[in-house]
């Protein structure tokens, strides 16, 4: 079974509400209200529009609006990122993928796409490429706890690996089986129930 890994669901770009993602996710609150004046009905973003169909599960309406805010505004950082949540909660994970790869390469500041990309990887068995990829995250902005807390599950599973492989090579190692046996029992703690 794979590691757990924290899935930042809206980049840290203006708005930043935070929506359920495919992977066991660290959510935080939902799309902020407005006050609307007494005798005036406040209009939602289209961020926030696409926001709250996701909340609501509505997965390919969001999608699609997404998808007509972006024909008109390819370049909306924020959207793009959105539109990268939602593929991957449709599990179109190749689209996804290419979706943050292409902000990591437009936006290199922004440390959200590589968190997201890392994950993606991660899921896939690619622990080098997420690692590198959170540590890029990390660089872009050390104070970013949820790649920090990717990083620390990359390296409990890459230490899993390690101990196992070490154990075939020593099967009669009771130091090895231990250290084996401590850090499963730890990754599996460190996993979400569904």
């Amino acid at each position: 079974m794979p590691t757990t890994f924290r899935f930042l669901a809206i980049a840290g770009i203006g708005l930043l509400a935070t929506l359920p993602a495919p992977l066991p996710a660290q959510v935080s609150s939902p799309v902020p209200s407005v006050p609307a004046p007494a005798d005036e009905r406040v209009e939602l973003t289209e961020l926030q529009q696409v926001q709250k169909l996701m909340l609501a599960g509505q997965l390919q309406p969001a999608l699609a609006r997404a998808e007509a805010h972006l024909a008109k505004y390819p370049r909306d950082a924020q959207m793009r990122f959105v539109r990268g949540v939602i593929l991957s909660e449709l599990k179109e994970t190749a689209s996804a993928r290419a979706v943050f790869e292409g902000l990591t390469e437009e936006f290199p500041e922004l440390p959200e796409p590589y968190n997201n990309l890392a994950v993606i990887y991660a899921s896939q068995g690619q622990l080098d490429r997420a690692r590198t990829l959170l540590e890029t995250a990390l660089a872009v902005r050390p104070d970013y706890a949820t790649a920090q807390g990717n990083l620390g599950d990359i390296y409990l599973q890459m230490s899993v690996d390690a101990y196992q492989r070490a154990a075939k090579l020593q099967p009669g190692d009771s130091a090895l089986s231990n250290k084996l046996a401590l850090t499963r029992e730890l990754l599996a703690k460190t996993r979400i129930a569904p």
